[in-house]
């Protein structure tokens, strides 16, 4: 029973994230926009909802985040088509040709690794699939994180996000605040600049969106610095209005669809996929036939 549990919730999350990844990358100027081959007519996802599909389906069969089974899922899953990073796809290019993780991904950046937002991109799935341990969240959260990014501010960016989506999805049909969603998030993300930023959003919970996105930032940085704070204050201030938060998303700029799959996964984690509307769900690219959901 508790395994259906997690997995109608995790679900339920990676449907919202996977609108919003989708929404958000058709708002790009049209020659940005991904599209996918074998769904010309959809709105296709992106990178964010494929890692997530690939992240759930590792949680899903070993009922915790097997690093080096991600690492394979991560780099076999990918279509290099769906707007991949740089050092995405460097990781991808050197594990599928039988390079290790753990070889490449402190290497990437100049040695610094990688503090990017896929982190916290993918993970509101994993989140909801641990909603009834906070601890666990964050812990498996920072495990897929370390995969592709070994600087500490992308694994706090994927705990934020992680222990949000747990605590948004414990609270299914019951009430929460938006402030408190934050709180619960900066409880159990490191120090770091990510921490500061969930600080900060915690005073900004009145002002209008173009103030707050240039006080956090809006993901134009592609940093988990610059996404996770803001799209919180997104889903703290819009957490019972799944289009008015996406909308927001991309009212915003920068990195909207990575932003809106933060958002969209978070509150579908708390709300259930009701709230998405239907033109939306209709318009989004199927998911993967592989995903064993």
């Amino acid at each position: 029973m508790v395994l259906d549990q997690r997995r109608g919730l995790a679900l339920d999350a990676l449907t919202g994230l996977s609108v919003g990844d989708a929404f958000g990358n058709q708002a790009f100027p049209s020659q940005w926009v991904v599209r996918s081959p074998g769904h010309a007519d959809s709105w296709a996802w992106t990178d964010d909802t494929q890692m997530a599909c690939s992240l759930l389906e590792i949680v899903d069969t070993h009922g915790r985040v097997d690093q080096d089974a991600l690492a394979r899922a991560f780099a076999m899953r990918a279509d290099p088509f769906r707007d991949y990073g740089m050092g995405a796809l460097q990781f991808i290019d050197h594990v599928k040709h039988g390079g290790r993780w753990r070889e490449i991904t402190p290497q990437l950046f100049e040695g610094k690794g990688s503090w990017g937002n896929g982190g916290a991109m993918r993970v509101a799935p994993l989140g909801a699939y641990f909603y009834d341990d906070l601890q666990r969240a964050a812990a498996e959260a920072a495990a897929s994180s370390q995969v592709t990014h070994a600087h500490p501010e992308g694994v706090a960016g994927g705990i934020a996000v992680g222990v949000a989506a747990a605590h948004a999805a414990a609270h299914r049909g019951r009430p929460l605040s938006g402030a408190d969603l934050i709180a619960v998030a900066l409880d159990h993300t490191p120090e770091s600049m990510v921490r500061d930023g969930l600080r900060r959003a915690l005073d900004l919970l009145d002002r209008p969106t173009t103030q707050v996105a240039v006080e956090l930032g809006n993901g134009s940085r592609i940093s988990a610095p610059d996404t996770v704070p803001f799209a919180l204050w997104t889903i703290a201030t819009h957490l019972h209005d799944y289009e008015a938060a996406i909308r927001t998303c991309v009212e915003a700029g920068g990195d909207m669809d990575t932003m809106a799959a933060i958002v969209g996964g978070t509150i579908a984690a708390h709300q259930g996929p009701e709230p998405i509307p239907t033109e939306w769900l209709a318009a989004r690219e199927p998911l993967p036939e592989w995903l064993p959901l």
